[in-house]
């Protein structure tokens, strides 16, 4: 499967396809905003494809490709199981949690409960 836009909860979402590319570099976010340009507001992304240096906040990737999401306004969503990354880490647990109440960038375990903060935030 391709990314794909999908319309999940009265939104248009860039699905990505859990394997697809790794997300490694800052071009490699810029390259799935420019995607959204066919129409979508959010990317859901797979947990699995943002590259190990997302989820060690000591590298200041995460905090790069957020910001260039917040630039674009574009909505990022990192979907996946990271409750081990997040029980290991105290900052990245807490990047979770204000990321999930500040509304730009949030992280959720599945598609389900990505069209439930969808239905919610309208």
């Amino acid at each position: 499967m391709a990314d794909v836009i999908e319309e999940r909860a009265g939104t248009p979402v860039l699905v990505c396809d859990p394997g697809g590319p790794p997300i490694a570099t800052e071009q490699d976010a810029l390259d799935l905003i420019g995607a959204t340009y066919l129409g979508a507001d959010v990317v859901a992304v797979p947990a699995s494809r943002l590259d190990r240096r997302f989820f060690s906040l000591g590298t200041r990737f995460a905090g790069e490709v957020m910001q260039k999401f917040a630039n674009y306004r574009v909505r990022l969503v990192v979907v996946g199981d990271i409750s081990a990354l997040v029980a290991a880490s105290p900052a990245l647990a807490a990047l979770v949690r204000e990321s999930n109440t500040a509304g730009h960038v949030w992280f959720v375990p599945d598609l389900d409960a990505l069209d439930d903060r969808l239905r919610h935030a309208a």
